[in-house]
């Protein structure tokens, strides 16, 4: 009798694993062994979702708001979320110009599957989020990396992203703040980036998830409201999963042209169907909350911010670029070794978890997340100082 040989679809067998979720698997599988792990790996606030956000989901489950909803989500969520661009934004989008999905990440899934096809070129800027070019991949479409450094503050130029235009081009992705680096986009800045685009008719997915998380400045800007042409070619995504600790709920959303929306209802339509129902209430709740629970957590990912920053201070062979926002710091250990090789023996022998830079497409970088408490901050670095100073003790 033969073998059966298992033959996987060639974009799917090319994808990498999320790295991300690999290192918090290990980590959680540490301390279920009893270790005492400091978790610097988290992509999710530590907080727990405001009480009232829950009673509105115990309160849709005990009323029967638990069947199929339309796929692209209730009238009420979505106009909500309309109502939340126009207040917080300044951005213009009735209700069927909204998509909600299971997550900000399905939301950029759906948005470059609908836009980009095999032979379309999708400009990336480094370091980026360790799902876009798998996503990018999935299409047959090719990832082309606009190379960033500390230099240009983790951001790309207006005439870096001119150069690397080319008849093939369709869609730039724009992260701000970013995961990993916490860079923000000046306004400046992005009505340099949105005039070439508009010139050259480029497609941007302005993903905006941590935009409820900047420290140093109350100015955030979305691309798409600097202009009409801009914000013809932009698909603007965000959710509520960082800005009020909901990431298990998986509600996500983008605003876009209707055509694009239409485009993706007909997709989601045959995918997923709706996000969860019971989530919607939960996150039609949030959308009405005022900024009170934000501004506290916000507040204390600063305070936690700062102290990381302050402790990585006393370890000379670390550096970073200080983040504008997100809870992530992004710090240049290429002078301690190879970051991979620095982030699986910390956390074996520490008990360290972090994300080694190659992931983002920036190796010698590890990203730590502060999103953990003060203390766990102080202990995880100390560890961290501690295994340095064992193995490079010049």
């Amino acid at each position: 009798m033969e073998t059966l040989t298992l033959k996987i679809n060639s974009r799917v067998k090319n994808l990498l694993g999320s790295s991300t979720l690999a290192i918090t698997a290990r980590a959680k599988e540490l301390k279920a062994q009893g270790h005492d792990v400091v978790n610097f790996a988290a992509g999710e606030p530590d907080f727990d979702t405001p009480d009232s956000i829950k009673k509105a989901a115990i309160t849709a489950i005990e009323s029967g708001f638990t069947k199929y909803t339309p796929s692209l989500g209730t009238p009420e969520l979505r106009q909500a979320i309309a109502q939340k661009f126009k207040k917080d934004n300044n951005l213009e989008y009735k209700p069927s110009q909204v998509a909600v999905s299971c997550g900000a990440k399905h939301s950029i899934y759906n948005v470059i599957q609908v836009l980009t096809d095999e032979g379309d070129e999708v400009l990336l800027p480094t370091p980026y989020w360790v799902s876009y070019p798998e996503m990018i991949k999935m299409t047959g479409a090719t990832c082309k990396l606009l190379r960033t450094s500390t230099q240009t503050q983790f951001k790309i130029t207006a005439s870096q992203l001119a150069q690397n235009i080319t008849p093939k081009t369709k869609l730039l992705i724009l992260n701000s703040p970013s995961n990993p680096t916490g860079m923000l986009y000046s306004k400046k800045e992005l009505e340099d980036i949105a005039a070439i685009c508009v010139k050259h008719n480029i497609y941007v997915l302005s993903d905006e998830i941590y935009e409820k998380l900047i420290y140093d400045t109350n100015e955030y800007t979305s691309i798409a409201a600097l202009g009409k042409d801009i914000y013809d070619l932009t698909i603007t995504v965000n959710g509520v999963s960082k800005a009020y600790s909901m990431t298990g709920w998986r509600i996500g959303y983008c605003a876009a042209s209707q055509e694009i929306i239409d485009y993706i209802n007909k997709f989601q339509d045959h995918t997923t169907s709706n996000p969860t129902s019971i989530s919607q209430m939960a996150a039609l709740q949030a959308l009405k909350e005022t900024n009170e629970s934000i501004e506290k957590m916000r507040q204390e990912f600063k305070n936690r911010r700062d102290l990381m920053m302050a402790e990585f201070d006393k370890i000379k062979e670390v550096s970073y670029i200080r983040p504008d926002g997100a809870f992530y710091l992004f710090c240049d250990f290429s002078k301690v070794g190879k970051s991979e090789e620095i982030a699986k023996a910390i956390l074996n022998e520490m008990k360290v978890a972090m994300i080694p830079g190659d992931s983002f497409g920036a190796p010698g970088f590890i990203r730590l997340s502060f999103a953990t408490s003060a203390e766990r901050i102080k202990e995880g670095i100390r560890r961290i100082n501690e295994w340095i100073s064992k193995n490079n003790p010049h």
